[in-house]
């Protein structure tokens, strides 16, 4: 397997000593635990519990096994992950490998404006970080890939709402140290700037599908058009989705916990397998014949679709953290960098 490389918070939650305490807890004494519940639904949730938003970057060594924290990247100016006023909404950093790089591309700070005016690199050879061109528009919410080497943001929102940034595309061209270049091609709304959109390269083109909303468009970058998805396409698209070698398509259907295979000639998601393990999945990557399914625990999903049949094991994240996101890359060599080696263990 290829190194793993995720980025990480650290969260901790106030919990009793042990489970039976935990049960027989009493939310406010004297009081029957449903007006318990009732009188704390006013309370600002960041007071029920303690957190910590700190963003930490990890690189997985399947040989050792180990974890290797990577160099701290230059600060992120307050970059918002969670927030008590959006229980349910989680704000994500956005990111994409491209020939072998991580590049961070965009994100949210507490006042709610882009984080990021420039990409953000990290170069595993090198263990650097660097910036790249800024940005004609910074965001945050917007739908974000790669083809071919070529960065592309399309939509979102930048310090405030506008239908200009909302309908535009720009790119960068990585391999060749260009400039951002917006295209001329526009998407015909912002309805892709209300949600984070991992934009999967696959076969010349970008595909953007917002999930909940059952809406999605894929642009030709060789004929700078929007157009229109294929319906089978769209239409089994329900879940996080990773192109492997951007050639084959893979999807993991959140709700049941199955993992699907693209058949472009009949369009339509052939079902590779089911788990439990799959289900709840937020992201996934795929590369050296392995896919890594980040699910919203404690773990990494890794499943080895090479492997006849299919192998599926969970990969332990470092203590006291959980994943937001992972990329695979060859594999590097061992830091020599003094930052903290942590073990981890494979679950078959």
């Amino acid at each position: 397997m290829a190194n793993a490389f995720t980025f990480s918070t650290k969260r901790k939650e106030i919990t009793g000593h042990n489970h039976q305490q935990h049960d027989e807890a009493i939310l406010l004494p004297g009081l029957p635990d449903q007006i318990a519940q009732l009188c704390l639904s006013f309370i600002n949730p960041s007071l029920l519990y303690s957190s910590s938003n700190s963003i930490e970057f990890f690189n997985f060594d399947p040989i050792s096994p180990t974890w290797h924290l990577l160099p701290p990247p230059p600060p992120l100016h307050h970059v918002l992950l969670h927030h008590p006023s959006f229980i349910s909404r989680n704000f994500p950093i956005q990111s994409v490998s491209v020939s072998h790089n991580l590049i961070l591309l965009a994100a949210t700070t507490h006042n709610f404006a882009p984080a990021l005016s420039h990409p953000l690199i990290f170069n595993p050879l090198s263990k650097t970080w660097s910036f790249g061109p800024p940005l004609s528009t910074p965001r945050r919410w917007c739908a974000a890939g790669a083809v071919r080497g070529t960065v592309y943001v399309a939509s979102g929102i930048g310090s405030h709402f506008s239908n200009d940034t909302a309908c535009s595309l720009e790119k960068w061209d990585h391999d060749h140290q260009g400039e951002w270049k917006r295209k001329s091609s526009l998407l015909k709304n912002g309805r892709f700037s209300r949600e984070a959109i991992d934009a999967v390269g696959w076969r010349g083109k970008l595909y953007t599908v917002h999930v909940k909303a059952k809406e999605g468009m894929a642009y030709n970058v060789d004929k700078d058009e929007w157009e229109e998805m294929p319906e089978g396409m769209l239409r089994g698209w329900k879940g996080p989705v990773a192109a492997m070698d951007e050639d084959v398509m893979y999807l993991v259907d959140e709700a049941k916990g199955a993992l699907r295979k693209y058949d472009h000639e009949k369009d339509l998601w052939e079902e590779i397998m089911e788990s439990e393990r799959l289900k709840g999945a937020q992201h996934v990557a795929g590369g050296g014949g392995k896919l890594c399914v980040v699910c919203g625990g404690n773990g990494i999903v890794v499943v080895d679709v090479v492997a006849s049949p299919e192998k599926l094991w969970v990969l332990d994240m470092p203590m006291g953290f959980e994943a937001l996101i992972v990329h695979i890359f060859p594999r590097m060599t061992r830091p020599d960098f003094d930052f903290p080696v942590l073990p981890s263990t494979y679950m078959e």
